[in-house]
């Protein structure tokens, strides 16, 4: 948005977060209804869901803005396009965060290209599987990569006006931004925590960022088990969480986006993830690849432990995460795997919101093409583990 803003004069409405209301958009309603994941958590909130859907859709058909750009949690915002699209047959809708066709529902792409025109992705495998089915796509780099990093001495002046003593090791707990993410992940990554400051590493300390949505679930299960942990709020800003991401010497993490964040931090990691029986159960049958790590799917290699389901428990958790809290090979060759993955995701080139606005207005113009040659194949990636202003 911001970018955008840059390069000519834009009016934002739809929905968003904090951040994107900071930067101008109007937003109908808190987009932490939306975050909702797995057909056990779905289903209770559907009628509310589909709700906000037709309202969204509604308000895009009314407004007839230049452009509609949809950013991720396709099962909302597709919805929404579809329904807009109907509407207005001429609307031009570019997609943020190409589905993840390699990795289950291969068909998803061409039912996307009915009403979506342009895909901005964020990984550089991503382009041909949109090309192949009739879209124009730019791989634009993902933000995490973009993100400035702190210094060694920014770090230590963290560390040190917290009271974290150089040497004492000190672990980053994020058990996710979901409330069913929360309960399910809760026991394995306590129990570990506890447990190596219990029987291991007596001085460890703990640091937590916490998501809006499940801010008051995880503090309360601080309180209940680590007390003394090193909270980073919701409100604190981005510098902030990047200096607790890169403070710690290890992390243990859900799986998902925090791992990418994590890994450009230059913090060794273990990620594990639990969803409910009948989601996990769908997800084995659809599933192309075996790992749900983009650290891993990237390099192509097992980076980054990742416990999932029947696995995610204190016992592995453990195995695990000692090796890293010490200073021994393990945590090495995961950071000079997550400086290669930093490399592929666009760090050191051009910055992906700057890529994501040309390509936006590149696509305006009418200068998005489809390649004509045929470009890398389609194999899942991944360890086979106007100035009168825009709207």
């Amino acid at each position: 948005m911001t970018a955008l803003q840059a390069r000519d004069t834009f009016a934002f409405h739809g929905v968003g977060g904090q951040d994107m209301q900071a930067a101008g958009l109007r937003s109908r309603f808190d987009m932490a209804e939306l975050t909702v994941m797995g057909l056990s958590e779905v289903l209770p909130r559907l009628p509310a869901l589909l709700r906000r859907i037709r309202e969204t859709a509604e308000d895009v058909i009314a407004r007839r803005p230049e452009v509609l750009i949809t950013i991720d949690s396709p099962d909302f915002t597709l919805r929404v396009a579809a329904r807009a699209r109907r509407a207005l047959p001429d609307l031009k809708v570019v997609h943020y965060v190409a589905p993840s066709v390699w990795a289950w529902r291969a068909g998803r792409a061409a039912k996307m290209a009915r009403y979506v025109d342009h895909v901005l992705a964020l990984l550089p495998f991503e382009p041909p599987y949109m090309h192949a089915a009739g879209m124009t796509c730019d791989f634009v780099g993902h933000p995490v990569a973009g993100h400035p990093q702190p210094s060694k001495h920014e770090i230590a002046a963290w560390r040190e006006a917290r009271g974290l003593k150089p040497g004492r090791p000190t672990l980053l707990l994020a058990l996710g931004s979901r409330k069913g993410e929360v309960r399910r992940l809760t026991d394995p990554f306590v129990g570990a925590s506890v447990g190596i400051a219990t029987r291991h590493l007596s001085d460890l300390a703990i640091i937590s960022p916490l998501a809006e949505t499940v801010a008051a679930e995880v503090r309360a299960v601080l309180d209940a088990h680590h007390p003394d942990a090193l909270v980073v709020a919701p409100e604190a800003t981005s510098e902030e969480k990047r200096l607790a991401f890169a403070a710690a010497d290890a992390a243990l993490c859900a799986s998902g986006t925090v791992t990418l964040e994590i890994a450009a931090a230059d913090t060794p990691m273990v990620a594990g993830y639990r969803t409910t029986r009948l989601t996990a159960a769908i997800a084995r049958r659809l599933l192309k690849v075996n790992s749900a790590n983009l650290i891993n799917l990237v390099s192509g290699q097992v980076v980054v432990p990742e416990l999932l389901q029947e696995f995610c428990t204190t016992g592995a958790i453990t195995d695990a995460l000692l090796p890293l809290l010490g200073s021994g090979e393990a945590g090495e060759a995961q950071k000079s795997a997550f400086a290669e993955v930093m490399e592929t995701l666009g760090r050191g080139g051009p910055p992906p919101e700057e890529r994501a606005a040309d390509s936006v207005l590149a696509f305006l113009r009418g200068d998005a093409r489809i390649p004509h040659e045929k470009g890398p194949g389609l194999e899942p990636p991944g360890p086979r583990i106007g100035h009168e202003g825009r709207r």
